[in-house]
């Protein structure tokens, strides 16, 4: 099964192009479940698990995976749905978020499809398991669910969000007098929450964007109102994976824009991989950072304000 992302390292070009692949997947029914290809290291038969004692419940066990010990996270459970019972005859789809590589147990996976980020929809308004959704799509007339990987791991593994007394007082000494506001654009309700917290605590005020789209809406609504973009907002700090526009082409949109284009922009994403950096210079960002540190991020903004 792995044999179907072999490869993978080969599709960095859609990046930046507002496309991206998904790696399709099933819980147990007919419904069919996405992740992003660029988060997946492979795909495999589900290998022996030793289940350790006082873990979350939502953790199957561990497994050793090529050296790596592993958590495998039932991802059927985790979004409120009934658990995985036959692991023989289940998958690991090992992925690499916020600076850690996760196994996600499911039970079957189905086949890699490209798309443009244009037709991946916010989610309906959340209810049950909906409320784990990030996004959605069709292929060939079937709806395609995109979890929100973030959720369903800060509620397994905990994520610290709290920002050390050393960078707050640095930034109190510094900025007494100033209170500058952010613009913030994730499509996970969780990391919004999470950057919010992180930056409030430094005395940052933020204004917060589900997508790309709507980030670059409010900008050009403020631009068409008559505002000074650089007087609205001190930074962008943007996600990369994103329905509707993805965080490379709200970049380049800013860029492109001679009222805009010399705003600060943050890439703040728990995609992994070297190409992000290449990327960055590729579609004008100034930085980037991968999810989740409370400190490196309030270190970065931080420096890029100065």
């Amino acid at each position: 099964m792995s044999s179907i992302i072999d490869g993978v390292d080969q599709r960095t070009n859609l990046a930046g192009t507002n496309r991206l692949e998904l790696l399709l997947f099933r819980l147990g029914t007919a419904q069919l479940y996405g992740i992003n290809v660029f988060k997946v290291r492979e795909a495999i038969a589900c290998p022996a698990l030793t289940k350790l004692p006082q873990s979350h419940p939502n953790i199957k066990g561990m497994a050793s995976i090529r050296g790596q010990t592993v958590s495998i996270v039932d991802l059927s459970q985790s979004i409120g749905r009934r658990p995985i019972q036959d692991m023989a005859e289940s998958f690991v789809i090992l992925a690499e978020y916020n600076r850690s590589v996760q196994g996600f147990l499911v039970t079957s996976v189905e086949r890699i499809i490209n798309i443009s980020w244009s037709d991946v929809l916010p989610p309906p308004a959340a209810s049950g398991a909906s409320s784990y959704l990030t996004a959605i799509t069709k292929f060939e007339d079937k709806l395609v669910q995109i979890i929100d990987v973030e959720q369903v791991l800060a509620e397994v593994m905990g994520i610290q969000a709290d920002v050390s007394s050393e960078l707050v007082n640095n930034y109190s000494e510094h900025n007494q007098e100033i209170r500058q506001h952010i613009l913030v654009v994730d499509d996970s309700s969780v990391a919004r929450n999470q950057i919010k917290r992180t930056l409030e605590q430094i005395g940052l005020e933020i204004t917060l964007a589900k997508n790309g789209k709507e980030a670059l809406d409010m900008l050009k609504a403020w631009k068409a109102n008559g505002e000074d973009i650089y007087e609205k907002i001190a930074l962008m700090i943007s996600d990369i994976e994103m329905p509707e526009m993805d965080g490379y082409t709200l970049t380049s949109e800013v860029r492109n824009d001679p009222a805009m284009k010399s705003l600060p922009i943050l890439l703040h994403t728990s995609m992994s991989g070297t190409f992000n950096q290449a990327l960055v210079s590729k579609v004008g960002a100034d930085k980037f950072i991968p999810k989740f540190s409370a400190d490196e991020l309030a270190a970065a903004v931080q420096s890029m304000l100065k």
